[in-house]
């Protein structure tokens, strides 16, 4: 792996949307993150996601919708009121939809969702190599009927949202992370009895 990869994925941590200012990426900056997502593990022509970009107007839509499932959940005015301003603070917001086909001939479920995964860590590693900073959100949104209806199309999965920008300030991470050690561990065969 080239030093400079290793240094994006090394020194890449999610900065949250209050921390995330204009400029967002341009199309030719998105355009290189996504042929990213495209280079990690994958099954050939099978690509189980899409990522559906919310800019412009759009953006005003999703927090309008957003709004209304924060009413619904009985957050009241000043709940709608709050998760409307976080649906509009990123310059940029990527839904992230899964297209999983349960019934391929060749490639399970479990390989799918595994492939989306690579696509997603390389997307956000790109995005942090062109400059920019981001976060994974998810949480009890992407189980909302309405919210996934309007985000997906039959057959696919409400996965979160990426929230793109120029990060305000220089991200620190964790105060704690895990240590390589504490996800590599040796696996011994099971003893016969």
């Amino acid at each position: 792996m080239h030093p400079s990869s290793l240094d994006a994925l090394l020194t890449r941590y999610s900065v949250g949307p209050k921390y995330l200012v204009e400029p967002g990426p341009s199309d030719a900056q998105l355009a290189l993150m996504a042929e990213a997502a495209l280079r990690a593990p994958d099954h050939a022509e099978l690509v189980p996601y899409r990522f559906k970009l919310v800019r412009g107007a759009a953006k005003e839509g999703m927090a309008a919708l957003f709004a209304d499932a924060a009413r619904a959940a009985g957050k009241g005015e000043e709940g709608a009121a709050l998760d409307a301003e976080r649906a509009l603070k990123p310059p940029l917001t990527v839904a992230v939809v899964a297209r999983i086909d349960l019934g391929h001939p060749q490639v399970p479920a479990h390989e799918q969702w595994a492939a989306l995964g690579g696509a997603l860590a390389s997307f956000m590693t790109a995005a942090h190599a062109l400059g920019f900073g981001g976060k994974m959100l998810s949480g009890a949104k992407v189980r909302n009927p309405q919210i996934s209806a309007a985000f997906c199309e039959p057959g696919e999965t409400l996965v979160g949202w990426i929230a793109l920008g120029t990060p305000a300030r220089t991200p620190t991470g964790p105060s704690r992370k895990p240590a390589a050690a504490d996800v590599l561990v040796d696996w011994h065969p099971p003893c016969k009895a």
